[in-house]
């Protein structure tokens, strides 16, 4: 798989130009258009949560193995960690034993060989963090909107840790910047992070489908 764009600018804005195909993808997917829209049931927003779960679990294994590695480790940022609420939403979701679905053990088992490798484990922090930071408060909004989670359920999407969001991005964009990846680094990084676009992609299509909505034909 090679890289899908140019090597031209930092590695912050080639990673943005890069992803911005799949990232449009995930977003206008059936299963998110149908979310953002207030159009599915309570236990199909469950269903998501459920997936969350195991995604993050392995995603954070891999911070908690990163966090002595000189380059890895600038990375894991404690404030960023959804375990926790994930936990809880579940819990006032009502969820019991999770329903993960096997485009999600996919996901999990790419995300479990990030643990060894720096580069592997910053294109998937940035797909998972960035983009619940970009999207979710918004998306947080509408869930309760949608489904009146005043009681809890929608926790996964409090980022209120971190402070202000701008000046975080910022800062996280700079620790890319200036970490002294090595040669070729910056192609492997791009590659995987448009991969994990591609696998959240793959759950978000299952999800559609055991959710009972209709897919659109291929062009």
């Amino acid at each position: 798989m090679g890289a899908t764009t140019p090597i031209s600018g930092t590695l912050s804005a080639d990673l943005r130009t890069a992803t911005r195909e799949v990232h449009e993808r995930a977003h206008h997917s059936v299963y998110m258009s149908a979310l953002v829209d207030g159009s599915l049931p309570l236990d199909a927003y469950t269903l998501l949560a459920e997936q969350y779960s195991a995604i993050y679990t392995a995603l954070e294994a891999a911070s908690d193995a990163m966090a002595g590695d000189p380059l890895g480790g600038r990375f894991v940022i404690d404030e960023l960690r959804r375990v926790p609420a994930l936990h809880d939403d579940l819990d006032a979701l009502g969820s019991g034993v999770p329903r993960i679905l096997p485009a999600t053990d996919r996901y999990v088992a790419r995300l479990r060989t990030a643990a060894a490798d720096p580069e592997r484990y910053l294109a998937h922090h940035y797909v998972r963090y960035l983009g619940d930071l970009a999207g979710g408060q918004v998306l947080c909004r509408q869930l309760n909107s949608t489904y009146d989670l005043s009681d809890g359920g929608a926790r996964f999407y409090d980022f209120t840790a971190l402070g202000p969001v701008p000046p975080f991005r910022a800062r996280y964009r700079e620790l890319i910047d200036t970490a002294p990846w090595a040669p070729g680094a910056r192609e492997r990084i791009i590659d995987e992070a448009v991969h994990a676009f591609e696998l959240n992609i793959a759950v978000l299509d299952e999800m559609a489908t055991e959710v009972g909505l209709e897919q659109p034909l291929a062009s």
